[in-house]
């Protein structure tokens, strides 16, 4: 779940269509999401990403497609969370995009939607609108 720091890891998929980002939201929860989830014992980013979209998404992740986006951070101190980190990579995939009975559903959203993300999230999408790619 995390590197040798402490510092809990999620792996997630940056989807980007028509400068819009794919978010999920689980039951439970009022905050989106990118998708993904944490690393199980031993298992790499690419094993990782693979799992938890097809958990998730059903949809079925193209590894030899993975390019890394970019790792976020949020450290101590933080005034919404505990620190946590986030390692971003985008690829295509196969399959539609069905939401499994963890999500409760999912969006594509503009920069605009930004405060409706995580803070981790958050920083991401600023990222991608800096890169222009969400409008």
């Amino acid at each position: 779940m995390a590197e040798g720091d402490g510092v809990p890891e999620k792996v997630a998929w940056v989807l980007v269509r028509d400068a819009a980002v794919l978010v999920t939201r689980s039951h439970g929860r009022d905050r989106f999401y990118l998708p993904g989830g944490h690393r199980e014992q031993g298992e790499s980013d690419r094993e990782t990403l693979v799992r938890e979209i097809d958990e998730e998404l059903r949809a079925a992740i193209d590894p030899d497609s993975m390019v890394y986006f970019g790792t976020f951070e949020i450290g101590e101190g933080h005034p919404d969370h505990d620190p946590f980190r986030m390692i971003c990579y985008t690829a295509d995939h196969h399959g539609r995009l069905t939401p499994s009975r963890e999500i409760a559903e999912t969006a594509w959203f503009h920069y605009t939607d930004h405060t409706r993300v995580s803070a981790v999230d958050g920083l991401a999408f600023d990222a991608l609108h800096e890169a222009g790619r969400l409008a």
